[in-house]
């Protein structure tokens, strides 16, 4: 497993716009008042998408205060998983599973690193 690492560049604020803040009411509405936290890998997803296709910390922070959850939390989360950018990527952005299965079975390793 690599080390993720937010990008040394960040904005100071973040809020989602009207249409991210519907999505996002819209999903933790679908969750009992005391488990709303549930969401938090929903709502990293829309902040990713409304920002570009990486998540920066104020993000984070912003999430966190939205769901009512310490911001180490939330950024546990969006460290964990590699679904979530914490630096910016480019307009095309390409990810290969390299699972054992996958790379013996479908790709050999030449062809994943040729990508």
């Amino acid at each position: 497993m690599s080390l993720r690492r937010p990008s040394k560049e960040q904005p100071e604020n973040f809020d989602f716009n009207p249409a991210s803040l519907e999505a996002a009411k819209s999903i933790i509405a679908k969750y009992p008042k005391d488990k709303q936290q549930s969401a938090v890998m929903a709502l990293l997803y829309i902040a990713q998408k409304q920002n570009s296709n990486w998540i920066p910390l104020a993000a984070m922070k912003y999430i966190g205060k939205l769901l009512d959850m310490p911001y180490i939390k939330v950024y546990e989360v969006a460290t964990f998983y590699t679904m979530y950018n914490l630096a910016p990527v480019g307009k095309h952005f390409i990810q290969i599973c390299t699972t054992t299965p996958v790379s013996y079975t479908h790709l050999t390793l030449p062809t994943i690193y040729s990508v």
